[in-house]
């Protein structure tokens, strides 16, 4: 079994929704997720803590223009939803984006793509436990901020130790809570607005508040690059549905219905939702290191609404850190299969899940305790773990247009034959990358976000150190030749 796999998932089951033994007897991932699944999985990866506790501080420094970073950067990764959502069905085999970076790129792709994504769900994750640890402090200020951050990782490596169906579960009711959440919020914003609620400081809710404190750009142009910083985090996960393809019963119609729905996605729960905390919440009056989903409530004396917002806060939070244990898990057991990562990683239990994986990505979560600890404000915490966070994701993105351009290049025949081509083609995947780069020079204007980004370039050094000790290994050049021949034999 493993000498016939290359890249992260590309042991799942065989297509089909059917599951069974590899060679050795060893069981493959198992398709357990449904439609409904793959939906609210797409959805909870385009909710998560960058919007929900992120936007506070974006708000801060962008004013109302928010609405328009938050809009831009939506559009640009629906092309590169597109781009990996033609990608996976031009070939079934395909099980992630990792393995068609490998098959178009090179196996260097793949191994950079399958590492530098594991770790990206890591500091992401370590994000999410910062992020529930001072959600906590609003019932409990005096409670260490440890102690929630170590129960929540405890917690959600128990929940994916089940079947990879409870974890489309779990996720289904985690997403769920957020978009009821979310929508709430908008129709009780919408009422304050229409009736003009003043809250108990005098603060008038209105579609005015938008314009009538600087206009739209009230920090002006650098004020709305800056906000470009924290902005694009909210939209990590959102090629999460990728991950799942190994998973993901008749891959065909759930990932295309699951790829076109995120523009409607961005516009109801980032566009309409920041505009109704905008105008019900003057940007002035926004705290950077809270919550402007629980300000809002708070702001206009509903205490009791403010604590259940604070709730649903937590849970996406740990919506986010769940789909982060599930992505950096299957990677791991991916990496594993091919042989770059320890054989131990690469084992599923009786129930189809790789435990080994797990307990070793969890493990690095607890790297929130320390910075917990260092005595900096959450936000700064946040902000620092956040950037780093966003860098790799743009990394994965950029791979995943490269590899689209390839493509295009090298399978023009399959490109006329997808039913899923990518609106824009390669054009808009050098936009994209443009604009990757843009965001890149937006982290160098702060120096919060400066010093984060100046620490990635580490992890590319290490692993590039790694790949040229692990590239010239004889079973590794075997299973790459086997994956390709593989690729081959069972038609393009």
């Amino acid at each position: 079994m493993a000498d016939e796999s290359f890249s992260a998932s590309s042991v799942g089951s065989e297509p089909g929704g059917h599951s069974g033994a590899g060679q050795a007897g060893e069981p493959h991932l198992s398709r357990q997720l449904s439609n409904r699944h793959i939906q609210l999985i797409a959805i909870g990866g385009a909710i998560g803590t960058g919007l929900f506790l992120g936007s506070g501080r974006t708000i801060s420094l962008a004013g109302p223009s928010v609405i328009f970073v938050y809009m831009i950067i939506g559009f640009m990764l629906f092309f590169v939803m597109r781009a990996m959502g033609e990608l996976l069905l031009s070939n079934l085999h395909y099980k992630s984006f990792t393995d068609f970076a490998a098959d178009l790129l090179g196996p260097w792709a793949g191994f950079f793509t399958g590492w530098t994504y594991w770790l990206c769900w890591v500091v992401t994750g370590t994000a999410d436990i910062i992020a529930i640890a001072a959600y906590v402090q609003y019932w409990w200020p005096d409670l260490q901020s440890w102690v929630p951050a170590l129960v929540t990782a405890a917690t959600l490596l128990l929940l994916n130790l089940l079947t990879v169906r409870a974890f489309g579960e779990t996720e289904f009711w985690f997403a769920l809570i957020k978009i009821i959440a979310i929508v709430s919020l908008i129709a009780v914003g919408l009422v304050m607005v229409f009736s003009r609620f003043t809250s108990p400081d005098g603060a008038q809710a209105g579609f005015d508040n938008l314009w009538n404190d600087g206009g739209m750009f009230p920090t002006g142009v650098m004020g709305f690059v800056a906000g470009f910083q924290i902005a694009v985090f909210a939209f990590v996960g959102v090629e999460l549905v990728g991950t799942t393809a190994a998973e993901t019963k008749n891959p065909e119609k759930n990932l295309p219905r699951a790829i076109n729905s995120i523009p409607i996605r961005i516009l109801l729960f980032y566009v309409l939702s920041l505009i109704v905390i905008v105008s019900v919440t003057p940007w002035r009056q926004v705290v950077p290191g809270e919550s402007p989903f629980t300000t809002m409530f708070a702001l206009a004396g509903l205490g009791i609404a403010a604590g259940v917002i604070q709730f649903v806060v937590v849970t996406s939070a740990a919506s986010s850190a769940n789909s982060g244990i599930y992505s950096t898990s299957r990677m791991i057991y991916g990496l594993a299969e091919e042989g770059d990562a320890p054989a131990r990683l690469g084992k599923l239990n009786s129930r189809k899940v790789p435990a080994n994986a797990l307990l070793f990505s969890c493990a690095f979560l607890l790297f929130s305790l320390p910075l917990l600890a260092s005595g900096e404000s959450v936000i700064e915490a946040f902000t620092t773990v956040t950037t780093i966070s966003s860098v790799l994701f743009m990394f994965v993105w950029t791979i995943i247009l490269v590899s689209y351009i390839v493509y295009r290049k090298r399978r023009s025949e399959l490109h006329r034959l997808s039913k899923f081509k990518m609106p824009g083609g390669v054009v808009m995947c050098w936009v994209v990358i443009a604009f990757f780069v843009f965001i890149i020079w937006a982290l160098t204007r702060e120096s919060e976000t400066l010093e984060a980004l100046l620490i990635t370039p580490i992890w590319f050094i290490g692993i590039g150190i790694a790949w040229v000790v692990i590239r010239r290994r004889p079973a590794h050049v075997a299973r790459y030749a086997a994956f390709k021949a593989e690729l081959e034999e069972r038609g393009r």
